[in-house]
């Protein structure tokens, strides 16, 4: 199993706040797209695309654990991240780009991430299908 990080990019110029911050759980779950497609060089792939909402106030790069499992036929990824446990007053858009390959890709029918705090006190996630 391979996973490729593509990009990882802040895509707001500016923090941004929700206006309507208590109907928000925070952190705020992965939002997660993906496709599987036949690469150029004829390997089945995940294209995955993912965009975190992260406190402003961290500096550090979110990133993504390397060696991810599937498990009943979901893989498994978690993006890490400092979250301090305070309600953050605004937040950064981060999107991250992957690639993932594996010789039983076609096995696997869905992902579920994780943004997951480094000191772990709180996570969330989310369960995306896969499109053929």
């Amino acid at each position: 199993m391979a996973l490729n990080v593509i990009q990882t990019t802040q895509i707001n110029q500016k923090p941004f706040v929700i206006s309507d911050s208590i109907d928000v759980s925070y952190p705020v779950a992965p939002l997660v797209s993906t496709k599987l497609f036949t690469s150029a060089s004829g390997v089945a792939t995940l294209k995955i695309r993912v965009t975190l909402y992260i406190d402003a106030a961290d500096t550090e790069l979110p990133w993504v654990e390397q060696n991810p499992e599937v498990i009943d036929n979901s893989l498994q990824l978690y993006f890490d991240y400092n979250y301090k446990e305070e309600t953050p007053v605004s937040l950064n858009v981060w999107y991250l780009e992957l690639d993932f390959t594996s010789p039983t890709i076609e096995e696997i029918t869905s992902i579920t991430s994780f943004l997951k705090d480094i000191d772990p006190e709180t996570s969330r996630g989310t369960v995306t299908v896969i499109t053929p």
